[in-house]
């Protein structure tokens, strides 16, 4: 299995980012997924989860009415779509997934499967 994020790069505070992530899961449509972050020095957390048919969804209540997530089952893919960035959002996001995870429970611990981070950056 593999999680393939893409999307990040360096902006200005206020702009927008799309961060995509590519999983090679043969049922993908039976796993939650989960965009996580980590700056430097801080530990890895939950920034949005989706269910596995995209019904239920969680936001961290700092990113609350700035991210969106989504997925799209055929292409094997999860969004994440970022606006109004702040420069406290600069970290490394990593997208994650576990199959049949209540959404409500996601936590890092519980994700079975990780891709690579993607840096994202947002000067002040």
């Amino acid at each position: 299995v593999q999680l393939q994020a893409s999307g990040g790069g360096l902006v200005q505070a206020g702009d927008s980012l799309r961060l995509s992530c590519a999983a090679s899961i043969r049922t993908f449509s039976a796993y939650a997924l989960g965009w996580f972050r980590q700056a430097p020095e801080k530990e890895r957390d939950l920034v949005a989860g989706i269910s596995w048919n995209g019904a239920s969804t969680y936001y961290v209540d700092s990113v609350k009415g700035r991210f969106t997530i989504s997925r799209d089952n055929a292409k094997n893919t999860v969004y994440l779509q970022m606006n109004s960035l702040k420069p406290e959002d600069t970290a490394v996001y990593y997208c994650a997934a576990a199959e049949w995870l209540d959404v409500t429970t996601m936590n890092a611990h519980e994700m079975e499967f990780w891709g690579i981070g993607t840096q994202v950056t947002v000067s002040s």
